[in-house]
């Protein structure tokens, strides 16, 4: 994963906001290398990292596949009717991804601006927060708060995260010695 963004998409409203969203869902904007992992395995991790048998109770927590191309709308289509078998009636919908609006600054990288002594660490690395919301680095040590990832690939990538000593100490706390 290079980066992501939280956001809203699905929906016909310009310029959605989190207290103005119109048809829009929440969700996720990612983007990755695909020789480091695959749109399959991507699949996989958003199949198993939510209820998808679950009705949506309101259009903004549905679920969705956001396809860009006819690859991934078929191996979309091709993993929902996996899932379908094994768990039963699945309410994912898969439409083609259409305007992507990043959600406002304060709900990116969730994790990591939680753990307040880090974030002050990248607000000093980007003080601007456009900047901030698209940064890998931030992305990936907002994923290694908030669980995705090991010990291990914490520390074979940790020196391109731009963190002081103090800074890893606290991820490797919670990464290596928080499981």
């Amino acid at each position: 994963m290079i980066r992501t963004h939280v956001g809203y998409a699905g929906g016909t409203k310009e310029n959605p906001t989190y207290h103005n969203l119109g048809d829009h869902s929440e969700t996720i904007q990612i983007e990755y290398d695909p020789n480091q992992i695959s749109y399959e395995e991507l699949l996989d991790i958003f199949w198993n990292a939510h209820t998808p048998t679950a009705r949506p109770y309101s259009r903004q927590y549905a679920s969705f596949v956001f396809y860009h191309d006819e690859a991934q709308r078929k191996l979309a289509i091709e993993t929902k009717e996996q899932q379908e078998a094994k768990r039963g009636t699945i309410y994912t919908e898969i439409v083609p991804a259409g305007t992507f609006y990043p959600a406002e600054d304060y709900h990116q990288k969730y994790y990591l601006r939680n753990a307040r002594d880090l974030m002050q660490e990248f607000n000093a690395i980007y003080p601007n927060a456009d900047d901030f919301a698209a940064s890998t680095a931030a992305a990936r040590v907002n994923g290694y708060l908030g669980r995705h990832g090991t010990c291990e690939q914490f520390l074979e990538e940790v020196n391109s995260l731009g963190l002081t000593a103090a800074g890893v100490d606290r991820v490797k706390q919670s990464v290596c010695f928080s499981r």
